[in-house]
């Protein structure tokens, strides 16, 4: 028996080991071995197998009664305690509207303004937004504050700004017109109001073309009560799409169809991952503030209750367990769940056009076999002849989808690479994360201080493939194919 164990182990372990150097094999053996000798914790450790009426916090599970508090982790604790207040807002690559205390009021400064983002690495696109930002920074209060807001229009252009959800004041309400003057370029108008409410708000411009243009930003208003049980992460995810023909930097607002889509300004795999830990309770709070196009959005891997939507909490026994939840044009809904499943989970709009980039017709050399644009863009005086022959891969009705001249270059993977949150990853990741696609990474402890809280180098592949050694078939995995960067 210790023979096969032994032999056992070597198996798996050469697995994830073909995809690290020396050191970084040293690193995960040292991981290993601490896994190993960790003692027997208490109930609610992310070491212990925590069981809840059948429904397991470190394991995929249901549970046994779907009448339990405890059913799919419906109520089951995340290790946050309520006394700790509730859990930061995390919205990955947009910024934080930082405020100052004059007496008891909490003031912002807030600058619509033209600005340039930028979706994928090197691809910026001239949109709208507030202080440098699309979307504008985070307002970030609680439920009780007095907040003074001092907006300061820099655009070439009248605006307005509404509270969206908020039940104030009508003078401060800012639908155009109706409630207020405009803003004019280079102007101030102060709001200032009491806030009873909490949950996921936004702020938005109250012209169209400028919503279109990307003018929105979160208003989140945590409860002064926190609610139970309490969430170890609670993520934001705004959605937005835009239609930018090729070769222009700015959208079409009049147009009825969207090509370039976005999750916190960025489209996929420029999006940045999620990342939690092994066993935690987890929120996301998704916002849909796209023209026009619903979004139905689809979790791997877990089983999430909806709890919340823009207008306020849900009470628990109207909760709805998902993995796919519809949100509508300028609806927020909550997802919770316990990340009970470790590994590399995508998590996307399930509309097949709002899981690509930069769509254009199929046409010309993008259509033929082993066809290049590239001949065409090196000498656009002339026209290079093209086989118009076809191989019998096209006799299948609907081929081919792929396009040609859609490489991704050496600084793109680069910039995709440099951040923290994909550590560890798959080499080919970023070939299956686009448009309106993001990753939640789910990663034990250890994997989890070393991705997020290290400096020690990681290979491609290493994270996600100690994860299939701890937890799936390892005998049976196929690591990715070596990629460029």
């Amino acid at each position: 028996m210790r023979e096969l164990k032994h032999v056992e182990h070597r198996t798996t372990t050469k697995i994830f080991e073909s995809w690290l150097d020396r050191r970084s094999s040293r690193i995960f053996h040292q991981l290993a071995r601490r896994q190993r000798d960790r003692p027997t914790a208490t109930p609610n450790s992310p070491t212990s197998n925590s069981d809840y009426d059948g429904f397991s916090r470190f394991k995929p599970s249901r549970g046994l009664d779907p009448d339990s508090d405890y059913y799919i982790g419906k109520l089951v604790p995340g290790f946050r305690k309520a006394s700790d207040g509730p859990a930061p807002f995390e919205a990955p690559d947009i910024p934080k509207l930082p405020y100052k205390m004059d007496g008891g009021v909490k003031v912002f400064e807030l600058v619509p303004m033209a600005v340039q983002q930028e979706f994928h690495p090197g691809v910026k696109m001239n949109v709208y937004g507030y202080n440098g930002s699309m979307p504008g920074p985070t307002i970030e209060v609680t439920q009780g504050d007095r907040v003074r807001i001092i907006v300061t229009n820099e655009l070439p252009e009248d605006t307005f700004v509404h509270w969206h959800g908020f039940e104030l004041p009508v003078q401060y309400d800012g639908a155009a017109t109706l409630t207020q003057n405009p803003i004019k370029p280079g102007k101030t108008k102060v709001f200032e109001f009491d806030i009873h409410e909490e949950g996921t708000f936004f702020y938005h411009s109250h012209l169209p073309m400028q919503e279109a243009f990307g003018q929105v930003g979160w208003f989140i208003v945590h409860p002064k009560k926190v609610f139970t049980p309490p969430v170890d992460r609670d993520f934001g995810l705004l959605f937005q799409n835009f239609h930018i023909p090729p070769t222009h930097t700015i959208s079409d607002s009049w147009a009825m169809d969207w090509n370039w889509h976005t999750i916190n300004g960025k489209s996929g795999p420029y999006t940045t991952p999620l990342v939690c830990k092994h066993g935690e309770r987890v929120r996301v709070r998704l916002l849909n503030f796209s023209p026009m196009q619903h979004h139905p959005v689809h979790l791997h891997g877990h089983t999430f209750w909806v709890t919340g939507h823009e207008g306020a909490r849900i009470p628990k026994s109207a909760w709805v367990p998902r993995n796919n939840e519809l949100v509508g044009v300028a609806q927020a809904s909550s997802f919770e769940f316990i990340a009970n499943n470790p590994g590399d989970w995508i998590f996307h709009c399930h509309m097949i056009h709002h899981m690509m980039n930069h769509m254009v017709k199929q046409v010309g050399p993008r259509m033929r076999d082993d066809a290049s644009v590239d001949q065409y863009l090196a000498n656009l005086s002339s026209r290079p002849q093209v086989a118009a022959t076809r191989s019998d891969k096209f006799a299948t009705p609907g081929y081919s989808q792929k396009m040609q001249g859609m490489e991704m270059s050496e600084d793109f993977m680069k910039a995709i690479w440099s951040r923290k949150e994909v550590r560890g990853m798959r080499a080919n990741y970023a070939m299956s994360v686009k448009g309106l696609m993001t990753v939640l990474r789910v990663l034990p402890d250890d994997l989890y201080e070393l991705v997020m809280n290290s400096d020690q180098p990681i290979e491609k592949g290493a994270v996600f493939a100690e994860i299939v050694r701890r937890f799936g078939d390892p005998g049976k995995y196929e690591a990715a194919p070596k990629m460029m960067m």
